[in-house]
């Protein structure tokens, strides 16, 4: 008797801190309750309570993270006074073993009874406050509630962003649809039924079945993020245009369509007046030019009057380049098909080789033609004589004199690769991406003092753009620039091929063309 009377003072105080504990953690939770009541009567057909704010979780999770040492604590310290009070009844009845034996049960009793109440808790709704436990159970049961409330605002969030990007998608005034893998239709927004003229019943549809035009699925096949994406002329009303681009995300695709019919035309209005106006300044410019030449051939003429006149003919004659050049980029651009015939590749090079040797008698070039391919080209004679000859002479005349000037026709997988390097001046990297623009100049004072109109690099682009060609530039200042032309697979001439040389594909419109007759006119 006397180890219980010398134990029951620490006893006693065990059991008023575990006491004062589960006080603390009953006002925590009736305060917790107080807390989301009001928000219950709020909302009668919900049970859950409304979430707190994240600070208040924060909060809520530290103060656990504080007590949860303490609640385990509290677990041993009732074992430790059930077994005390079990020896100091065993001692009493004679029996201790029967004694210990009967409070370890009753404690599994009670703990079973808090399990059955925490497993009740979590089959419902883990949105409900945990019930009243004691112990490591309270701290489980506070960690999981709070985690669900974590969890739920953070839905919500999730919620709250799609509806805004839903309503956003919606609010476009751009067809916006969404395709899955299999290339059917899963959403689109109301600016899609308007303009693609989409039903209900068109879900689950594939898209190259609803809009079976060859240029558009030839496009979203080959498609790769990003692109330039395809303008082309609606299926259903042949006065309008349609800007079409496809965004890849994962397994699943995104198309956007929207209306550039307004655009088409101001385009179309430009390129109309250019060409008129190049047109009409050709014939005074042609009699302008006339005249000086004749009055620069008087032999009475004064010599400071010749040396105007030499000055006029120089600008009346860089003006009839440029009206050329503009009206050639005019006729490019309103071109909508070329007449494909077989181009000798290696001829046509040998013959741009020979033109140049002319040209560089000023400059003193080491000129190298490296032909590595006898493959030829369905195209435009014409058109790629001017454009190859174009990238040629530019490396000539952007290249010091005595430069080194590599121009090589090579097989290369799916296609082949015409290509010009130097070793000149180069260009710096931020111009390289506006050098295809019209009048677009690096250094203007350079670009005329070599006779350039601006509009050389503008006309290679629409004439290889004709081809089926990509043009590629890389470029350093002082090292020199190399400008290559990629001609796909199908622009290839190889032998045995199925175009026979009588009749040749157009792949621009996918039409035939006589070339016997081409021959003829």
């Amino acid at each position: 008797m006397s180890l219980s009377s010398d134990k029951k003072p620490t006893l006693e105080v065990d059991k008023q801190e575990v006491d004062d504990q589960l006080a603390a953690e009953n006002t925590k939770q009736s305060d917790l309750e107080k807390s989301v009541k009001p928000l219950k009567s709020s909302n009668k057909k919900s049970q859950a309570p409304s979430l707190l704010n994240e600070k208040q979780v924060r909060l809520d999770r530290q103060g656990d993270d504080r007590h949860g040492t303490t609640l385990f604590w509290s677990d041993f310290k009732w074992l430790v006074i059930l077994i005390l009070s079990a020896i100091a009844v065993g001692a009493y009845l004679g029996s201790m073993l029967w004694g210990i034996i009967i409070a370890l049960l009753l404690y599994h009793v009670w703990r079973l009874y808090a399990v059955q109440k925490f497993y009740n808790w979590t089959s419902k709704s883990l949105t409900l406050p945990p019930p009243v436990l004691s112990g490591s159970l309270t701290f489980i049961a506070n960690q999981l509630y709070d985690s669900k409330k974590q969890e739920q605002m953070t839905h919500q969030k999730m919620m709250g962003l799609i509806k805004k990007i839903r309503s956003s998608l919606l609010a476009l005034q751009d067809a916006v649809i969404l395709l899955d893998k299999e290339d059917t239709l899963e959403w689109w927004n109301q600016a899609a039924e308007t303009l693609l003229d989409l039903r209900s019943e068109d879900q689950g549809r594939s898209i190259l079945d609803l809009i079976n035009v060859p240029e558009f699925q030839d496009y979203y096949i080959n498609a790769v993020s990003p692109n330039e994406g395809l303008r082309l002329r609606s299926w259903r009303n042949y006065e309008r245009y349609l800007q079409c681009e496809v965004t890849h995300f994962g397994a699943e695709k995104l198309l956007i369509i929207y209306d550039v019919t307004r655009l088409q035309h101001l385009e179309q209005m430009r390129k109309d007046f250019v060409g008129n106006v190049s047109h009409e300044l050709r014939t005074p410019l042609t009699v302008l030019m006339g005249y000086i030449e004749t009055f620069s051939d008087q032999p009475d003429l004064d010599p400071k009057w010749k040396r105007g006149f030499n000055l006029m003919t120089q600008q009346t004659e860089r003006m009839n380049r440029i009206i050329n050049d503009l009206l050639l980029l005019s006729r490019l651009e309103n071109e909508e098909a070329i007449r494909s015939e077989r181009v000798d590749m290696p001829k046509l090079l040998t013959s741009i080789f020979d033109d140049t040797q002319i040209y560089n008698k000023d400059y003193g070039h080491l000129i190298d033609l490296h032909i590595d391919s006898q493959l030829d080209v369905y195209g435009s004679f014409v058109y790629l004589n001017s454009a190859l000859l174009n990238l040629v002479t530019n490396a000539i005349k952007y290249t010091p004199k005595g430069g080194e000037i590599r121009i090589a026709w090579q097989e290369v997988k799916n296609g082949c690769l015409f290509s010009v390097q130097d070793n000149g001046i180069g260009i710096a990297s931020e111009h390289l991406e506006r050098l295809t623009e019209r009048f677009y100049r690096v250094d203007s004072g350079r670009s005329r003092s070599t006779g350039g109109t601006g509009l050389g690099l503008a006309i290679v682009k629409h004439v290889l753009y004709q081809h089926d060609a990509k043009l590629n530039i890389e470029s350093e200042e002082n090292k020199g620039s190399t400008f290559s032309v990629f001609f796909p697979a199908h622009r290839i001439y190889k032998a045995g091929d199925d175009k026979s040389d009588d009749k040749l594909e157009c792949n621009d419109v996918g039409i035939k063309t006589d070339l016997k007759q081409i021959a003829a006119e």
